[in-house]
């Protein structure tokens, strides 16, 4: 590491221009080749895959994105000359625009149950060539604005669907700008200096950057999921930022110290450096975890937000030393710089605070630690109620033209008919066509069931579908009772004496089997990343101790940052005024992301507070002293990483995507209670209690284990030997240090 940064720092032009290159060209190609992200959650071999499957097979022409166009009359109803006259016109219109394929409305004979029982409600199918994800955002911008012109004093249109949603565009960047102009705030707090504060911001945006073009392009190459950029962005600037701000850090101690600038920021890296690339590379094994779990949807996200990571790594341990260069000796304040010009070198000593902090941890850490413990299990509760289901457009906010369609079709038709079942099955004589016409009668008389379409043939009439409406919304548990009752009870019943397979499909049926496969390899996924987490820190700490608690804490946080999320997102407290739509189910594939991400996320600060404690423990073999100092001297600069990191977190709730707000604060809430209640209260309380007992590890596997340093031991006394003034006289003027506290 130190070679490198002083190749870095020696040619710190090429560097940055290395990075400045790398970082244009990836843009640039991506720009060229274009977005290619998928929404497509389907997992291959369950059965609503296989519905899907065979649907596509008989009828080819159901492949492109089916939208709706929902109008309302407050007076009068849609059967009215007037309002008949201008909707038609309207809808003829859009089946004229570039990418539809059909209009079906509700006038005319086959279209009358497309019009509410009171009359008032009427909703229109336009079906697009492509799928949604190939649908051009200006294509469906041009239905919405035909359908918007429509609208007049007591005719409201409203408009859903997969490519509606395409319009609702969030508010573009706003979530980044937020995030970065707090971290600016904090970095300057903590540093005083503006330029020492903008490299962490730099180094960050290049390395994201990056990775947000590599992620693009990425795209052509695997499935990538269509929030992965804005994940992976979210993710990468957090990190990003709290890692160039350690070795910032510790390049400032390295100057108060009287090192030159060159030797500061190669001390840094090689110190301090080595500890950030542990930490992404936890970071990373966290995340790619996700391919145990063998679903080409997770892939993609795993590998894009890797890839982040990765890339911010690599800019924070090469671009930030050419840059510490070439900053030189004004990473520290004026007033550092006059004060160090003035007195000398002088040693940074725990005080203020932090010291004091850290002797109280060291006094109560039984009452600490069930402070601790009680705050952790109270948050955690409401994950106990988790629910994972199909978040819809029915959790769009109040202002969107999908909530305002999906409400609309609610209150007209009853909430099923905003996801409707699937059942389609392969026909293969006479007996097997006369069994699916006679289906619909028993599934009218099913409990759950609200109505129920005839059935359509294919035109070779080798398969054939029906549609059944719920009586009940598609996120609904009841929703997912009436698929589990059609595929275990009434569908097999009538199957007997047929050759009939008929596969229940839709998107309620899709989530639920989605929900399914991933809670069931979850435990496989959580063993995994734990016990590669555990086994890195096994071989950097030497201790069995360090790594179990390290597993415990971030299964703490874990289910701390869920309970969070069901309150906020499940239970809708505070999500309509947050912007975020009604209350509702949480995504099926959300809890392994976020298992993932908050786990690597979490081992950072146990990697940098440990790192410390274990250095005093090498040195002293006291393990109070060693708790103590290490708590001290790192709880500052991860209490300011904390805020930073929160703060980015938190300004991704205004991107106006749920599930980017979800992870936005899942997050969040994971930093804040790994920071300020676990890593800072809970972690130094219980090796309080432990002692000796934490550094323990049996002799056979001593001897087996390879020595890996995350951070090489600085001698404390060769750092307060430098400067003029002796160590005691210093604490006798200033505040007393927390070595000097008995231990």
């Amino acid at each position: 590491m130190a070679d490198l940064a002083r190749w870095c720092v020696r040619h710190r032009l090429i560097a940055v221009l290395l990075w400045l290159i790398a970082f244009g060209g990836v843009t640039a190609a991506a720009a060229a080749a274009g977005a290619s992200y998928s929404n497509d959650y389907e997992v291959p071999g369950t059965e609503s895959g296989r519905a899907t499957q065979l649907l596509e097979a008989g009828f080819p022409g159901l492949g492109g994105d089916s939208d709706t166009v929902v109008w309302h009359t407050g007076t009068g109803t849609v059967r009215a000359a007037g309002v008949e006259q201008t909707m038609t016109t309207a809808l003829d219109r859009i089946a004229a625009l570039p990418g539809v394929a059909s209009v079906t409305g509700p006038y005319g004979e086959r279209g009358t149950h497309r019009i509410s029982a009171d009359g008032h409600t009427a909703y229109a199918t336009v079906t697009f060539t492509r799928p949604a994800e190939d649908i051009g955002a200006s294509e469906a911008r041009a239905v919405v604005q035909t359908a918007k012109a429509a609208e007049r004093d007591g005719l409201q249109v409203e408009l859903g669907g997969s490519a509606i949603g395409l319009t609702e565009t969030p508010r573009e960047h706003t979530a980044e700008l937020v995030g970065i102009l707090v971290a600016a705030v904090v970095l300057f707090l903590a540093f005083g200096s503006l330029a020492a504060s903008a490299l962490p911001i730099a180094t960050a945006l290049v390395g994201v950057g990056t990775a947000y073009a590599g992620i693009g392009l990425l795209g052509h190459a695997m499935t990538v999921a269509d929030f992965a950029p804005m994940l992976g962005m979210l993710i990468g600037l957090g990190v990003g930022i709290d890692y160039a701000l350690f070795i910032v850090t510790r390049h400032r101690r390295g100057l108060k110290r009287g090192l030159s600038v060159t030797e500061a920021a190669v001390n840094a890296v090689a110190t301090t450096g080595r500890a950030v690339v542990f930490a992404g590379a936890t970071v990373c094994i966290a995340l790619l975890g996700m391919l145990t779990l063998r679903l080409s949807f997770l892939n993609g996200v795993a590998v894009a937000a890797s890839l982040t990571v990765v890339l911010t790594v690599a800019a924070s341990v090469t671009l930030l030393p050419a840059l510490l260069s070439w900053l030189g000796p004004r990473a520290l304040s004026r007033r550092e710089r006059r004060r160090l010009a003035e007195q000398g070198p002088r040693p940074e000593l725990p005080t203020g605070l932090a010291a004091r902090w850290s002797a109280l941890v060291e006094r109560r850490p039984k009452l600490l630690a069930a402070l601790a413990v009680a705050v952790i299990a109270v948050l955690a509760l409401p994950a106990l109620s988790l629910h994972l289901g199909t978040s819809d457009q029915g959790n769009d906010p109040r202002t969107a033209t999908t909530r305002k369609a999906y409400d609309l079709l609610a209150e007209g038709f009853g909430p099923g008919v905003n996801g409707p079942l699937t059942l389609v099955s392969r026909v293969s004589d006479g007996a097997d066509r006369l069994a699916l016409d006679n289906l619909d009668e028993t599934l009218r008389a099913t409990r759950g069931v609200a109505s129920v379409t005839p059935v359509t043939y294919a035109a070779g009439g080798g398969t054939g579908y029906l549609t059944v409406v719920p009586d009940s919304a598609p996120q609904s548990q009841d929703t997912s009772t009436l698929v589990d009752r059609l595929r275990t009870e009434v569908l097999p019943r009538a199957q007997t004496g047929t050759s009939l397979d008929i596969q229940v499909g839709g998107v309620t049926a899709g989530y639920d089997d989605f929900a399914d496969v991933i809670v069931g390899k979850l435990p496989l996924f959580v063993g995994v990343v734990i016990g590669l987490g555990c086994l890195l820190l096994l071989v950097a700490f030497r201790s069995l101790g360090i790594p179990l608690k390290a597993a415990v804490m971030n299964i703490a946080a874990v289910a701390a940052a869920f309970g969070v999320v069901v309150a906020v997102f499940q239970w809708g407290w505070g999500s309509e005024l947050l912007g975020l739509g009604r209350a509702g189910p949480i995504e099926p594939f959300l809890p392994v992301i976020m298992v993932s991400v908050l786990f690597g996320l979490s081992m950072d600060y146990q990697v940098f507070l440990v790192s410390r404690m274990y250095e005093e423990w090498l040195e002293t073999g006291d393990n109070r002293r060693a708790v103590r100092v290490g708590l001290a001297e790192t709880s500052r600069v991860i209490n300011s990483a904390a805020i930073i990191m929160i703060s980015v977190f938190l300004a991704f709730v205004l991107s106006g995507d749920r599930v980017i707000a979800m992870f936005g604060i899942a997050l969040a809430s994971a930093v804040a209670l790994d920071a300020f209640v676990l890593r800072t209260l809970l972690v130094p309380a219980l090796m309080h209690l432990l002692g000796a007992a934490n550094w323990w590890l049996p002799g056979w596997l001593k001897r087996r284990l390879p020595r890996v340093s995350i951070e090489p031991p600085e001698c404390r006394a060769a750092h307060e030997s430098l400067g003029e003034v002796p160590v005691t006289e210093l604490r006798k003027e200033e505040h007393r240090d927390v070595r000097d506290i008995p231990g």
